[in-house]
């Protein structure tokens, strides 16, 4: 089983991406369980969002504590909250940032594990004309996660997209494109 946290803030699309993961993951037969913490959040506050995937049947439904996986959605969050908290050193940190893997790795002295960064907020942008980085974030965690590989993972977004924006198809190739470009933007693993 994979256990991946999403650190966002809200209206950054942290859920948005957890349960997109989910349905995706689903599509290729996992079982899989795709949440968010609910609390007093509000836009702009910090927010959790949580995945487990699975091959066979998922029998826990609590928090995850100690995630296999940690993506960050908003850079700003590595010096506000712990987002390596219980993080396992055989997983693997993925952060939306504009900032390079040296300086990344400085604000983790103590994290021993992969870290993974991707200009998920450049790519949006370029793509979408606006900063939503989920998608972009979505394919990088698939990527360095392998829960599918790089046809499955456009076979299946393109048929979310189709039916999550069936009354906005001109939203779909552009969406695409950021799954294309992050597959093969994301760096480190080191």
């Amino acid at each position: 089983m994979i256990e991946i946290r999403w650190h966002g803030r809200g209206g950054q699309g942290a859920k948005t991406a957890s349960l997109l993961l989910a349905d995706v993951a689903f599509n290729t037969g996992k079982f899989i369980q795709g949440f968010p913490e609910y609390g007093p959040e509000r836009m702009g506050a910090p927010i959790t969002a949580y995945n487990r995937i699975s091959d066979t049947p998922i029998r826990i439904h609590s928090n995850i504590y100690e995630p296999d996986y940690v993506v960050v959605v908003d850079d700003t969050l590595i010096s506000a909250i712990d987002v390596t908290k219980g993080l396992k050193n055989d997983g693997a940190l993925l952060i939306n940032t504009s900032l390079n893997l040296e300086e990344i790795k400085k604000f983790f002295p103590n994290y021993f594990g992969k870290i993974y960064t991707i200009d998920a907020s450049k790519i949006s942008t370029e793509c979408l004309g606006a900063n939503f980085p989920n998608t972009a974030l979505l394919s990088a965690v698939i990527k360095i996660t392998n829960i599918m590989n790089k046809e499955q993972l456009e076979k299946n977004m393109l048929n979310s997209f189709k039916h999550k924006f069936a009354k906005k198809p001109d939203v779909i190739e552009p969406n695409m494109e950021a799954v294309r470009r992050a597959w093969e933007e994301v760096k480190g693993g080191n």
